[in-house]
């Protein structure tokens, strides 16, 4: 046997001893998106489940996924774009179905059940989801009980009552985690944020007036206008019994680390934040952070990054119930053809922020 028929058999024999072969071999398509094959002899790569004929083995080299694959030179054949979009098709329906199985149940699911109804390995599934959605599966569920419990607190003839209609089914279970889930207990939600501290501050900014508001979870408002004090009574009317303490020089140090970042947004803002609300508003707000500085998204593409395509116009409002500016930056969404919409602290103000992260 030459040396060069001995370097192939070599490599036949790495690639069927490796177990990724026979994912390739099973065109094993809970294996998408752990990794890519390219084959050499036609300079293409695919995915597992590849439906293109299978390759000699002695021919294939794998790689983590497509950008390392397209770096050794490797191009993605017509039937690899197919499998990316019919891949990206499953997954988003794979993804609905476990929205519906979270909402619909009355507790919360475990992730190895889920996964299983799914057809799919606990780990593939999280990694999915989070994917789709930004947000693990156990924080979906989280925050669409949280939704669904202010809901209930606004329209139930009592708390108990509430709790049981959002499908908590041992009170005492709930009482646990209200702070997780509200930001305070249940009874001080419902009468209006009655019993809970939020320390604030409004601060001159080149945009005008800026309120910066933290509760004992995280910076929980960041209000843009011209007029202080309608920002006040915008901050009052989210919880109308809430005590309101003004900030001190600790607080206000947190307020100049907004400022700053209004003004020079490529030093980033690292800070906790409160977020309250819908699973779906999370999932969108999730979605925002992730744009880059200097970057922009449609309400079109954020609603097909959380696995919604159909949903531009519920993206729109989430964008729109966003209390946190520039934190959760919904001024980098436009419409598709690129031109500034609405903007809940106004168009100029979002043509500025966007003028100065493209500098």
């Amino acid at each position: 046997m030459n040396t060069s028929t001995q370097a192939t058999s070599r490599q036949a024999s790495s690639v069927e001893n490796d177990p990724r072969w026979q994912a390739v071999l099973n065109r094993d398509a809970s294996a998408d998106g752990d990794f890519v094959y390219g084959v050499r002899t036609t300079g293409v790569y695919c995915r597992p489940s590849s439906s293109a004929r299978r390759p000699r083995p002695e021919n294939v080299e794998f790689f983590d996924n497509a950008e390392l694959a397209e770096a050794a030179g490797y191009r993605p054949s017509r039937r690899a774009a197919a499998d990316q979009t019919s891949t990206h098709q499953q997954q988003v329906a794979l993804v609905t179905r476990a929205c519906q199985l979270i909402e619909a149940s009355d507790s919360t699911p475990s992730l190895n059940p889920l996964a299983e109804q799914l057809g799919l390995s606990p780990f593939h599934f999280h990694r999915v989801f989070k994917a789709h959605t930004g947000l693990t599966p156990k924080a979906y569920a989280a925050a669409h009980r949280a939704g669904k419990l202010r809901t209930q607190l606004a329209r139930a003839g009592s708390v108990t009552q509430a709790l049981y209609d959002a499908g908590f089914n041992a009170s005492s279970r709930f009482y646990e985690a209200s702070d997780a889930v509200l930001g305070m207990k249940p009874s001080d939600y419902r009468a209006g944020g009655s019993n809970s501290e939020i320390r604030f501050a409004i601060a001159q900014c080149s945009l005008g007036a800026i309120l910066v508001a933290q509760s004992t979870r995280g910076v929980c408002a960041i209000l843009l206008g011209d007029d202080p004090q309608v920002l006040a009574r915008d901050l009052q009317d989210k919880f109308p019994k809430a005590e309101f303490i003004g900030g001190d020089a600790g607080f206000e140090q947190l307020v100049a680390k907004v400022v700053g970042f209004v003004e020079a947004p490529a030093i980033g803002l690292d800070l906790p934040l409160d977020l309250r609300g819908t699973a779906f508003q999370e999932r969108v707000w999730q979605a925002l952070r992730t744009i880059p500085v200097g970057s922009t998204a449609s309400y079109a593409e954020i609603a097909k990054m959380i696995g919604a395509p159909k949903s531009f116009r519920a993206v729109a409002q989430a964008c729109g119930a966003n209390s946190l500016a520039v934190a959760i930056p919904c001024h980098r969404v436009v419409r598709s053809d690129g031109d500034l919409s609405g903007y809940r602290w106004g168009v100029e103000r979002k043509r500025q922020l966007l003028d100065r992260e493209a500098q």
